[in-house]
């Protein structure tokens, strides 16, 4: 079966974007978020995943994966614990990746 590629984009909400204003609480979705994300990777969903440094208004992450189709990439993107608990936005798109190094 052909996966289709995705891109979400992550941004901490305004609050989050000074690390100062981080507490237990936020650092532990965050632990959960990479556990998805790794979950993903798991699956061979994941194709990859990071974000800018360093923390500010600039800030975003990036997953990029495959998915069936819009509904799953759409149901994938907000079952990120991030996105469930409110700490990031997440804005999806569809995305081809046209080079890729070989590790």
């Amino acid at each position: 079966m052909n996966k289709n590629q995705y891109l979400y984009v992550l941004r901490p909400i305004p609050r989050l974007q000074d690390e100062k204003s981080w507490t237990g609480r936020e650092n532990e979705i965050v632990s959960r978020h990479f556990v998805a994300l790794q979950e993903m990777l798991a699956r061979g969903n994941l194709i990859l995943a990071g974000r800018t440094l360093p923390l500010d208004s600039r800030t975003m992450g990036l997953v990029v994966f495959e998915a069936a189709d819009d509904d799953e990439a759409r149901r994938m993107m907000e079952s990120d614990p991030a996105v469930i608990d409110g700490i990031m936005t997440a804005e999806l798109f569809p995305y081809r990746v046209a080079l890729l190094r070989n590790q």
